[in-house]
């Protein structure tokens, strides 16, 4: 395996999947062979799945982590078994590689991996994270072994769940910013659905669902942000092209699904129009900040801010206010558990922590004094965002607050943070008798309805960024609201 000196391919066509695993049934000094079966409840389970799918490949190659997880090795799963699947020509199905994972479910219901602690005698919960990976990959012409990539692949997420406990669901999306095989390929990202074959089974150490990657483009990814996984995974699935009925990837496509059907950019449109979207927020370059107290010094602020970056790193930052490490652990806690509102959506925001464990190192309520970060309410506001920051905020107001939703803004330079809400989130700190509120470098900015709708009007033009000048303004002044939409270099 390249690059993984802890792996082996394993599987020759005379060697049984038991005697494999009766030949690594020494364990460690923890796990005596008397008491251990020769094969694992949990994988025995899994296996027996694979067979029924394939019931003409009983020994199929497998990739093996010479060193189990559970023993010191790096690689969270022990197995990785590589299905030779013939496809359906009729049903626009073509042959392909099919790869199972062993090791994200409790294989052995014994802690070695898995906490089974709280199992109480039942397997009516999950077994271990409750599902595997399996992966899909159109086979070459005249190929006759599986690429064994897509093992390195599945190994990486498998140490990204194990790591963080963050537990991959159908809809996801994982952006991940480089070809999945290492080439040249447009397939740079994936989504993930239900296998198409692989039905979710029970094993004495609980359920597990086989959730089934797909690779797709920078477009695509883009649309499943913006509007929501499941519906572009559909959109993919109509494309024989681009993953077909079984969602298999192709490392060798070259055209998204939206130039091959340019209409289908439309349906993406038409998802967020009337669904909303799923992305809650973005991390990009933004800030506020209260201008004057009188209107005049309101709107001349305007010509202060638009300087550049430099000339304000060499201006007198004396009196800019500063906030500890402290209060920006404050921060990040705050923006970790995030506001309450009556409809929450099934997966929101890669980010999105509603089901996921808290990554910041400071999470927990801090016992600090509460003056650090008090809530103070502000008359007028001027938000700044860099281009690529403002084109979002047409999907903001459409897919986001218009369907009673909220949407942040994250400064990737510092703990600055604008999140937008309408006036059906609960939580908020702000309201109507004071749309501007604070939380030490945290703004809440409360948009009523009819606001919404005024500022879809006035902003539409962001939607095609390259045809903005910047620095751009947009100014309600009886709203006490601006907005300056500045250069993404500046």
């Amino acid at each position: 395996m390249r690059g993984q000196s802890n792996w082996d391919c394993v599987g020759q066509p005379n060697e049984n999947m038991d005697d494999r695993h009766d030949r690594e049934s020494v364990y460690s000094s923890n796990y005596s062979q008397s008491s251990i079966p020769v094969t694992p409840p949990g994988l025995e389970a899994i296996y027996n799945a694979c067979r029924r799918t394939y019931p003409d490949q009983p020994n199929p190659l497998q990739v093996t982590a010479l060193v189990k997880y559970w023993l010191g090795g790096p690689d969270p799963l022990d197995y990785i078994s590589m299905y030779a699947n013939p496809g359906d020509e009729n049903r626009g199905i073509p042959p392909h590689w099919h790869y199972i994972s062993y090791g994200l479910s409790d294989l052995h219901g014994d802690g070695r991996v898995h906490d089974h602690n709280f199992r109480c005698n039942t397997n009516e919960g999950p077994s271990g994270f409750g599902f595997e990976l399996t992966f899909r990959l159109k086979r070459e012409s005249g190929e006759t072994n599986p690429p064994t990539w897509p093992a390195t692949l599945m190994q990486a997420l498998a140490r990204y769940v194990f790591q963080t406990e963050n537990i991959l669901y159908s809809g996801d999306h994982v952006p991940w910013h480089m070809p999945l095989d290492g080439s040249e390929s447009r397939i740079q990202h994936m989504l993930m659905a239900e296998d198409a074959q692989l039905l979710p089974i029970t094993t004495p150490f609980g359920v597990v669902n086989f959730v089934q990657i797909i690779g797709v483009c920078e477009e695509e990814l883009r649309a499943a942000q913006h509007w929501n996984g499941p519906g572009v995974i559909e959109l993919i699935r109509s494309q024989g092209c681009a993953g077909g009925p079984w969602l298999i990837t192709d490392m060798r496509r070259g055209e998204t699904i939206f130039e091959v059907e340019p209409h289908l950019q439309d349906q993406v449109e038409q998802g967020i129009e009337t669904e909303g979207s799923n992305l809650s927020g973005v991390n990009s370059r933004c800030s506020w900040e209260e201008p004057g107290e009188n209107g005049d010094d309101y709107y001349n602020e305007d010509m202060k801010d638009n300087r550049t970056v430099d000339e304000r790193r060499n201006s007198n930052e004396i009196d800019r206010p500063r906030i500890s490490d402290f209060e920006s652990e404050q921060i990040k806690a705050t923006l970790q558990k995030g506001l309450q509102f009556p409809r929450r959506d099934s997966r929101e925001f890669e980010y999105d922590n509603t089901r996921r464990k808290q990554s910041f190192d400071s999470i927990g309520s801090s016992e600090g004094p509460t003056e650090l970060l008090r809530t103070r309410t502000l008359d007028f506001v001027h938000l700044k965002f860099n281009l690529e920051a403002g084109s979002l905020l047409p999907l903001a107001l459409k897919g986001r607050l218009r369907h009673g939703r909220h949407f942040t803004f994250m400064s990737a330079l510092n703990d600055t943070a604008v999140t937008l809400v309408s006036t059906s989130v609960n939580g908020s700190i702000a309201d109507e008798n004071h749309p501007f509120a604070a939380h030490g470098p945290w703004l809440q900015v409360l948009l009523t309805d009819d606001f919404i709708e005024e500022m879809i009007v006035d902003t539409e033009e962001l939607v095609h960024p390259d045809e903005i000048m910047c620095p751009k303004t947009y100014s309600w002044p009886e709203r006490r609201l601006m907005i300056t939409i500045l250069p993404d270099e500046v």
